[in-house]
């Protein structure tokens, strides 16, 4: 047994065995990449992660295991609580957290290696600089994310806080971090100086997300995702730790590649997003002015006489929304879409980059629900809706304003939406008239071709689906 424990306190069988997580790591995260093989992606993950808390655990001079079971079987419980009871609508808050914990946990293990060495860690600039980082990006990570939690949850309201001189005062708050650093490097016992970078954070994590508006919240939690990555690639260095800094450089860079494919997807900069203040989660009118400042009013129908159309429709496009994941219509959805499908019926799904509250919230909504991945289109299926009979919005607001095409003074204009209003026939199911999260007024509801099926979304398609049952 000693023989087996100096072995594995060699230097280049642990970075082997690292290597091998930081594999599984990789290939993982290849395999998440499909929906057909992201079980496999997230079990190989896992093991990954098992390979390299063990090495871990072996390796390192541990005074006592108490402490470490008690938090293993902790975060087991409370994880596997969590994971069996959050609902499907809830899952962008709790990533939210999740990354939030991921920068705390990289801060919080800085500050226990400042503390344990305190002599030394002045001695390496890179092993210094990058405690900074992981205590700056960390806390900041960790803050923001609870401030996204609270408007994605509803206790933040989701329109843009704009804080007055925020621009400056954020300025202010890294310039005294790297000044609080300076001097810490100087007077290394001086606590204070850690203490100020800490409060820094916690208010620059705050300040950076509440101008952000709700409608933005699926950017923000992307980035956030990456900043908690960066923070333990700070961290890896910090510990020298090659499987901390590879795997924290692939969350770093994914969630960096997913952002800039979220903000191209809106026609926006990062910058825009986040310090342009849009998304005022407002509500609206229920009805629009016309040119002659007449009310037009939208038309409304039963599931009963859209079941009637749907019956002898050859193409179908479904656009699914937040409203979808709200009322967890999903499964009813991909009943509707198989009944039409066995009627002859061409059934095609089209999801927006930024649809939900979370990159990917409708994939993963309809993944659940055993939906095809082949049958899931973004924007290149804009092409299609002049050839489409029936388009069936489910509370999707924003990626289907035909005003982001036509009006210079909407918000969103310029960024890309789904050409629906030139299908023949458009159903927008909506619990009521109000704009979506942007607050936007959307002139789609009261076109000729639209019309409105009001109520919850799951009880309209379980309605259309009762029609068709009696029609067959």
């Amino acid at each position: 047994m000693d023989a087996l424990l100096s072995l594995l306190h060699a230097d280049w069988l642990i970075n082997l065995i690292y290597l091998v997580a930081v594999l599984f790591f990789v290939i993982g995260l290849k395999r998440l990449g499909s929906p057909k093989t992201a079980r496999q992606g997230n079990a190989l993950s896992m093991t990954g992660m098992f390979i390299a808390i063990v090495i871990t655990l072996f390796t390192k001079e541990i005074v006592s295991f108490d402490m470490i079971l008690i938090a293993i079987l902790s975060g087991a419980v409370i994880g596997t609580f969590i994971a069996r009871k959050v609902a499907m609508t809830s899952m962008p808050e709790m990533v939210a957290l999740l990354n939030g914990f991921g920068g705390i946990a990289s801060a919080l293990v800085a500050m226990a290696e400042y503390y344990t060495n305190q002599g030394t860690v002045t001695d390496d600039t890179i092993v210094y600089v990058t405690l900074i980082l992981s205590l700056l990006v960390g806390t900041l990570t960790f803050s923001g994310s609870i401030v996204a939690f609270g408007k994605l949850y509803g206790i933040i309201p989701g329109k843009p806080l704009i804080v007055t001189l925020s621009k400056p005062i954020n300025i202010i708050l890294i310039l005294g971090c790297a000044a609080a650093a300076v001097m810490l490097h100087g007077q290394i016992s001086s606590a204070e100086y850690v203490y100020a970078i800490l409060g820094a954070s916690i208010i620059l994590g705050i300040t950076l997300v509440i101008p952000i508006g709700g409608a933005d919240m699926p950017v923000v939690v992307s980035l956030l995702n990456s900043y908690s990555g960066i923070a333990v690639a700070m961290t890896g260095f910090v510990l020298h730790n090659n499987a901390l800094i590879v795997v924290g450089s692939l969350v770093g860079a994914s969630g960096i590649i997913l952002t800039n494919i979220m903000c191209k997807a809106m026609n926006r900069s990062l910058a825009n997003v986040l310090f342009g203040g849009f998304g005022t989660g407002d509500s609206g009118p229920a009805a629009a002015p016309t040119a002659g400042g007449e009310l037009q009013v939208a038309k409304t129908t039963s599931p009963d006489e859209a079941a009637m159309m749907m019956d002898i429709a050859e193409k179908v496009i479904i656009v699914p929304g937040y409203g979808m994941a709200v009322s967890q219509a999903q499964h009813v959805v991909k009943k509707l879409a198989d009944m039409l499908e066995k009627r002859g019926v061409d059934v095609k799904y089209a999801i927006h980059p930024v649809a939900g509250r979370m990159p990917g919230h409708m994939n993963v909504l309809l993944a659940e629900a055993g939906v095809e991945y082949d049958k899931l289109y973004d924007l290149e299926i804009n092409d299609e809706f002049s050839r489409t009979d029936i388009v069936i919005i489910i509370g999707a607001n924003d990626v289907v304003n035909p005003s982001a095409k036509t009006d210079p003074s909407c918000d969103i204009y310029g960024m890309p939406v789904f050409d629906v209003e030139k299908a023949k026939t458009v159903y927008v199911l909506k619990r009521s008239l109000n704009p979506g999260f942007a607050g936007i007024e959307n002139p789609l509801f009261f076109l000729d071709n639209t019309q409105m099926v009001l109520g919850d979304a799951k009880k309209t398609v379980e309605g259309f689906i009762a029609a068709l049952d009696e029609m067959s």
